[in-house]
C-alpha cells in the first residue's frame, strides 16, 4: 500500500489507487462489502469511486416501514404516567378513549389496561422500526446515506424510552435520512423543529417567564459548538428565544402567547431574537463548523485530530456553506484518509459489526436469527435507544475482554444459528407478567394472583381495588401482542463453500486466505492463520479442497468463526 501524507487534504493520485484503498473506502463510507463490490470500486478512478459512494443507487424500491396499526387518535395526548391516567379518568370519567366502568369491580381497570397497552405496543413497534432500519442498511444500494443517518442518530440523540411514541422516532429517522447528505444548516433547523426532539428536550415546559434551558443548552453543547464556547448567560438567552416552540402531535407549532418576544443578548449580538435567529447566529460561528467537521472526521477517519487539521476541516465546511457532500468528497479523496494512520484502525460499533457481517456475506435482507435487538443490547448499542442525549461513545468504548467474547458469540450465532433453542424475545413479556398469567390460568382470583411472591392469599381478602396494575400489565401486553405484526425469523442464508470456490481456492491455506480477504481489513498474524489452517486440515482430513468438496461447508464455518472472532475482525 502506497504511503500517503497524514494530515493532508490534498487528493490522492489515481496511480496509487488500489483494491485495498477501494476496500477501505467501502468500509468507511459504507459498511464494507463483498470482494466483487470492492473490485467494482477498484476498477474506477478514485474520483469516480467516491462519487459513486456519494450518489448511491436508486433506493425507491426499498420496502417502507409497515405499521402494525397500534396507534389511534385517542392516544394523542398520552398521559405521562399511570397515576396521571387514572387521576384523569377519575376526574372526567374517561382517559385515552376508554370510559370508567359504571359499576362492578375495579372500575378503573379498562383505563389502566389501556395505559399499559400503549407502553407495550410502542416498545414492540419501536423494535420493529429498529429491525426495519437495520434491514434497510443491509439492503440499501446507498450505504453512505444509511451510515450518515446512523451518525446523525448518535449526534441528535433521542430515545423512545422517554418519547413513548414510535411514530415520532420514525419521523425523526426520516428527517435525519433526508438531510443526511444535504446541508447541516438545513438539518439543524429541521431537527430543532422535530417533534421527537421537542418532546425529548422538554419544549412544552419552555414558556415565557419560566424558560426551560434543556434545548438551549444541548443545541450548543452537543449539537453545534461544544463545551466552553458559550456562557451560562447565552444558554438563558437562547432558552428565552426558543420559548413557545412545541408540537401538536407530529406537527411543529409556535405558540405566540408562550413566546418571549423581548430583547435578548446572545453570543455578543443583541436583538429581538427567536429560535431561528439563535440557530442562524450559532451557524455563523467558526467554532460550529470546526466542531461538526471534527466530529464527522472522527466518525469516518480516525480519533486523533490535530488542532491545525481541525481548523482546516472547519474552514472547508464553512467554504461549502455547510454542504456535506463536497466536504465528504474532499475527505474521502484526501491523502489523509488513505494514509497508514487512518487505515484499519476504526473499531466497529455494534451496528457496524452486525451490518458489515451481513453485507460481506452478500445477504440481501436482515436475518431475524440472531435477534438484532438482543445482539445490540448485549454489545452495547440498541438503535433508537441511545443511552443519553450525548449518544454513544466510540472507539475503545466498544471493546472490553467480555465484549470481545460476546462479539465472537455473535459470529457463532450467524454461522451456527441455534434454531432449536431460539425464542423470539418479543414474545417474552417478562417474569412478573408471566407469573401473573400463570396464576390466573390456574384459577386464582385477580388480586390473589398479583400479590407479591410469598404473600398470603388471606391478604387479598377484603381488598377493594379501583384497578390492579400487575393485571393491567398482563392485559396490556396481551392486547399489544394481538396487534403488533411479528418480525420475520429465519437464519442467514449463505454458502461459504461457494464463496471459496468463487475465489478459486485449491487448498486449505487458500480457503483461509479467501475468507480472511472477505472478512478482514487487517491480515491475521502468522500464528493465528496457521492455527486456523490446521483446524481446517483436521476437519477436512486433507489439505486439498477438491477431495473434501462434498462436505466443505461445516468445516469452513468453523474456520470462519476463528477469523470472525479475531481482534482484527473488529477493525474497519
Amino acid at each position: 500500500m502506497a504511503t500517503l501524507a497524514s494530515g493532508s487534504l490534498d487528493p490522492i493520485n489515481g496511480d496509487v489507487w488500489t483494491r485495498e484503498f477501494a476496500g477501505h473506502l467501502l468500509e468507511r463510507a459504507g459498511f464494507g462489502g463483498t470482494p466483487d463490490e470492492i473490485a467494482h470500486l477498484a476498477a474506477m478512478t478514485p474520483e469516480a469511486a467516491v462519487d459513486f459512494m456519494l450518489a448511491g443507487g436508486d433506493t425507491s424500491s426499498l420496502p417502507p416501514f409497515e405499521h402494525s396499526g397500534v396507534w389511534d387518535a385517542t392516544l394523542k395526548d398520552f398521559p405521562p404516567s399511570r397515576p396521571a391516567a387514572t387521576e384523569l379518568a377519575e376526574r372526567t370519567g374517561e382517559a385515552m378513549g376508554v370510559r370508567v366502568k359504571p359499576s362492578g369491580a375495579r372500575p378503573l381497570q379498562p383505563v389502566t389496561d389501556r395505559f399499559f397497552y400503549w407502553l407495550r405496543a410502542t416498545v414492540l413497534e419501536t423494535r420493529r422500526l429498529g429491525f426495519w432500519w437495520l434491514d434497510r442498511m443491509v439492503r440499501s444500494p446507498h450505504p453512505l446515506q444509511e451510515k450518515m443517518t446512523l451518525f446523525w442518530h448518535g449526534h441528535f440523540a433521542t430515545s423512545e424510552e422517554k418519547l413513548r411514541d414510535y411514530r415520532k422516532i420514525q419521523l425523526q429517522l426520516d428527517t435525519l435520512r433526508n438531510g443526511s447528505l444535504g446541508n447541516f444548516s438545513d438539518l439543524l433547523t429541521a431537527v430543532s423543529k422535530d417533534p421527537a426532539m421537542l418532546v425529548f428536550l422538554d419544549a412544552s415546559h419552555n414558556v415565557k417567564g419560566a424558560p426551560n434551558e434543556n434545548f438551549g443548552r444541548e443545541v450548543m453543547e452537543l449539537f453545534t459548538m461544544g463545551v466552553g464556547n458559550y456562557t451560562e448567560a447565552d444558554i438563558r438567552e437562547a432558552a428565552r428565544a426558543f420559548t413557545g416552540w412545541g408540537n401538536d402531535d407530529l406537527t411543529f407549532v409556535i405558540d405566540p402567547d408562550k413566546h418571549d418576544d423581548g430583547e435578548k443578548r446572545f453570543l455578543g449580538q443583541t436583538g429581538n431574537f427567536d429560535g431561528d435567529d439563535i440557530l442562524r447566529i450559532i451557524l455563523d460561528q467558526d467554532q460550529t463548523a470546526l466542531y461538526i467537521a471534527s466530529k464527522i472526521y472522527r466518525f469516518f477517519v480516525r480519533d486523533d485530530l490535530s488542532p491545525a487539521m481541525a481548523a482546516d476541516l472547519g474552514a472547508l465546511l464553512r467554504k461549502h456553506d455547510y454542504a456535506l457532500k463536497p466536504f465528504l468528497r474532499t475527505l474521502f479523496l484526501s491523502q489523509d484518509f488513505y494514509s497508514p494512520a487512518s487505515v484499519a484502525n476504526h473499531i466497529k460499533s455494534p451496528t457496524e459489526l452486525l451490518i458489515s457481517t451481513y453485507r460481506k456475506l452478500g445477504l440481501d435482507a436482515l436475518p431475524g436469527v440472531p435477534d438484532p435487538y438482543t445482539v445490540g443490547k448485549t454489545l452495547g448499542q440498541i438503535l433508537l435507544y441511545p443511552p443519553t442525549v450525548a449518544g454513544w461513545g466510540e472507539g475503545r468504548a466498544w471493546i472490553t475482554p467480555g465484549l470481545l467474547f460476546e462479539r465472537g458469540n455473535f459470529a457463532q450465532s450467524v454461522l451456527f444459528p441455534d434454531m432449536i433453542n431460539f425464542v423470539d424475545p418479543n414474545l417474552n413479556p417478562g417474569g412478573e407478567v408471566r407469573r401473573v398469567n400463570n396464576n390466573i390460568n390456574a384459577g386464582m382470583e385477580i388480586t390473589a394472583a398479583t400479590l407479591e411472591e410469598g404473600a398470603s392469599d388471606s391478604m387479598a381478602q377484603g381488598i377493594q381495588e379501583a384497578f390492579n396494575t400487575r393485571y393491567a400489565s398482563l392485559q396490556g401486553w396481551q392486547q399489544a401482542m394481538r396487534r403488533v405484526k411479528p418480525i420475520p425469523r429465519s437464519p442467514a442464508q449463505f454458502s461459504l463453500s461457494e464463496m471459496v470456490r468463487d475465489a478459486d481456492a485449491k487448498t486449505t491455506s487458500d480457503a483461509v486466505d479467501a475468507l480472511s480477504d472477505r472478512f478482514l481489513r487487517v491480515p491475521l498474524d502468522d500464528p493465528a492463520r496457521a492455527a486456523i489452517v490446521e483446524l481446517l486440515n483436521e476437519e477436512l482430513g486433507t489439505e486439498t479442497l477438491a477431495e473434501a468438496d462434498s462436505y466443505l461447508e461445516y468445516p469452513l464455518r468453523l474456520a470462519a468463526h476463528g477469523i470472525m472472532s479475531a481482534p482484527q475482525y473488529q477493525l474497519a
